[in-house]
């Protein structure tokens, strides 16, 4: 069947640069018309339902009406104020708010727009928390293989160098420590020698809790964590959980640092954080971070402030879907889907390539033994009526947690019929 181009997307295409693909090979872009719950209704009329939240944000589906509500209001109040000498009651109830529902003593939330943005300035205060000590030569950071953080320049230099992304970039920004999460006694041993070697150049380990995302979703226990915590302790480190991906339910729980007892020093938030209704990031900190930056000298202070942080349509829509996390109905659904993801993917462990198929709360993953093309599978997908989008190795799904028993079905179904055959 030929379907129509729209016209808006026919003028359009030559000028827009487009994410994570080669323009001049990969198949033209699906166009949306609107969104509904957890469906995307495209333009020739097809609804597909998002196997993927649009990377991860819509946890409470599309068009929620107590999010759109408050995003209205705030919108007939304020669209936005400069943060800089100013404030506004949405950035400084949701900074309370999340500061309540964080673990120990993580009460100082810096705003941004993006994920990146975020861990860059994570990476910023932990540098600069050594240089506001009088501790110099703790300039580097260790992370993990197998780990993500984002495309920015900083971020991109402790993602897993081997991961393909930004391999291109080699040698453009100062080299980090990559090395392997401690899984196990032997690697836990080597990675408490190598931070008794190291640890006076180390500002902070950073590290994706529980599931290392866009890196290929790999999961880890929650005793690696613990590890983490103990070993930072121990060589006086900063540790820093990016719960971009994470955060927000997708586990099981709020948030990981929360269920699994492990206190960072800094924690970052974004992706459902408003749940997929505006660009709004977080890094947010302990108390003693903080307090290196409290001083009477000007020059202690963090010299950072994005254009648009803590926008308060953002804060707003951020608000809105702290209070539907409020009334628990989230727990269940991941309970319900991780069940529906477990059992509806199991075949797939025959098909050809398949080395493994993996749940943790809403997440359900197919790993390959060999990178995956993800144009023409994401147009397979669609055929079958869902929105998937593979990556990498992995072939995963992530949806709305209001995703219904048949959308769920649907979504495993359309899977396994690609991948089977």
């Amino acid at each position: 069947m030929t379907i129509a181009t729209p016209d808006w997307m026919t003028r359009g295409a030559p000028h827009v640069w487009r994410p994570y693909c080669q323009m001049k090979t990969a198949p033209a872009p699906l166009a949306v018309a609107r969104t509904e719950g957890s469906s995307l209704v495209l333009e020739d009329g097809r609804a597909l339902v998002d196997g993927i939240a649009s990377w991860w944000t819509a946890c409470h589906g599309y068009n929620h009406p107590h999010i759109r509500a408050a995003v209205q209001r705030q919108l007939d109040l304020m669209p936005h104020v400069m943060f800089g000498g100013l404030a506004h009651e949405p950035a400084y109830r949701l900074a309370q708010r999340l500061a309540a529902l964080l673990p120990g003593d993580l009460d100082h939330v810096f705003f941004a727009e993006s994920g990146s943005v975020s861990v860059e300035i994570a990476m910023k205060m932990a540098l600069q928390y050594w240089i506001n000590r009088g501790v110099t030569g703790r300039t580097r950071f260790l992370s993990f293989k197998g780990g993500y953080h984002g495309d920015t320049l900083a971020t991109m230099t402790i993602c897993d160098p081997e991961e393909g992304m930004h391999s291109l970039f080699a040698g453009v920004m100062p080299a980090q420590i990559v090395t392997d999460l401690p899984l196990d006694p032997a690697s836990e041993a080597a990675l408490d020698a190598l931070l008794a070697q190291k640890a006076g150049e180390i500002a902070a380990v950073i590290v994706e809790p529980r599931v290392q995302g866009a890196g290929g979703m790999l999961f880890h226990s929650d005793a690696v964590l613990r590890t983490l915590r103990r070993l930072c302790d121990k060589h006086d480190l900063l540790l820093v959980f990016d719960e971009i991906f994470v955060g927000f339910g997708r586990t099981g729980d709020l948030f990981a640092c929360e269920g699994s007892g492990v206190t960072p020093d800094i924690v970052t938030l974004s992706k459902a954080l408003t749940g997929g209704t505006l660009p709004l990031s977080a890094a947010i900190a302990r108390t003693p971070v903080f307090e290196a930056f409290w001083s009477d000298d000007a020059g202690a202070a963090l010299m950072h402030g994005p254009t648009y942080m803590a926008n308060p349509l953002a804060c707003a829509a951020a608000n809105a879907s702290l209070d539907l996390f409020e009334t628990g109905a989230w727990k269940a659904d991941v309970a319900r889907i991780h069940a529906a993801l477990a059992e509806g993917l199991e075949p797939c462990r025959a098909a050809p390539g398949v080395v493994d198929v993996r749940t943790l709360g809403a997440i359900g993953v197919v790993e390959f033994d060999h990178p995956v093309e993800t144009g023409p599978l994401c147009m397979a997908f669609a055929e079958q009526g869902c929105w998937i989008r593979p990556m990498g190795k992995v072939v995963y799904l992530t949806p709305p947690y209001v995703v219904t028993d048949a959308e769920l079905a649907r979504l495993t179904g359309a899977i396994s019929t690609v991948l089977l055959g």
